[in-house]
């Protein structure tokens, strides 16, 4: 693994391993430098299939890379599985086959059961998060619920009694002093989520401060997850106010000003060795 990545420090059993990437050890050029590992941001594609190749090799596993579209769909990983599949989480029991999610200011949360036997991986932006308080959202309650749902159901069948414990992860994301949201973002928490608009400082003008890992751990708590490690909300974790070692959509759009957030992707991923 690289030296800047980092390492999940948290209880996950024996076989059961993870890596969030940084912008650190790969070889696009600017604004993508350097590991980027999305396709779909404008960087040079032979640039990115060299980075995803790097990942492969650093992590000895497969990294299936999911289209995401802010949603709550969950899919179940398979050997066979190809790239570019439209979901926001994803699932498996198989062995060295990565849960791959892609983020650039979202948050990522990893998810394995305390005997290893599956593992989980979701893509939390705010619309996925908030899932039915979102105007025209399909999925539910949220993509935590969604991929958790699936996540017990897969590791209840693969022991054939009821799952074991959840151990949770949150990676770096755009952080509470940094995630200016409207109105329409605090109510649609608050319609799905009781607590959810303490997480929510007025600045005025109808803005808010919203902190997206707190939100997170909330839905989390409510589902019955309580061993929940990673982002705390504080500043090392924020991808905003880290720009030489985390890319962030919404602090490179407004330095770029093309309204794009032209910039790379990293990757937050979780396997069964």
């Amino acid at each position: 693994m690289h030296a800047d990545w980092l390492i999940p420090d948290w209880p996950a059993p024996a076989g059961v391993r993870a890596v969030f990437t940084t912008r650190a050890g790969g070889v696009s050029a600017q604004p993508y430098d350097s590991l980027n590992l999305g396709d779909h941001v404008g960087d040079r594609p032979e640039h990115v299939a060299a980075n995803r190749a790097l990942l492969q090799q650093a992590t000895g596993t497969r990294a299936v890379f999911l289209q995401q579209v802010h949603g709550c769909e969950v899919l179940a990983l398979e050997a066979a599985s190809p790239d570019g599949q439209p979901a926001d989480a994803c699932v498996t029991a198989q062995r060295r086959l990565a849960c791959t999610i892609m983020v650039a200011d979202c948050l990522p949360v990893l998810l394995t059961t305390e005997d290893g036997a599956v593992v989980a991986a979701a893509h939390a932006g705010w619309r996925g998060l908030a899932g039915a308080g979102v105007t025209g959202l399909m999925g539910g309650p949220g993509v935590l619920a969604s991929v958790y749902a699936s996540f017990r159901a897969l590791a209840q069948a693969e022991r054939a009694h009821s799952a074991p414990e959840t151990i949770a992860w949150l990676g770096p994301c755009i952080g509470p002093s940094a995630f200016e949201v409207g109105a329409e973002v605090k109510a649609a928490f608050e319609a799905v989520q009781a607590g959810a608009g303490l997480l929510f400082v007025d600045i005025g003008g109808g803005k808010y401060l919203a902190n997206l890992p707190a939100l997170a751990r909330l839905r989390l708590q409510a589902m019955g997850v309580t061993r929940i490690y990673g982002n705390d909300g504080s500043a090392p974790w924020c991808t905003v106010s880290n720009p030489s070692r985390f890319f962030s959509h919404r602090r490179d759009a407004g330095v770029r000003g093309n309204g794009f957030g032209t910039t790379g992707r990293m990757a937050a991923c979780i396997w069964r060795d």
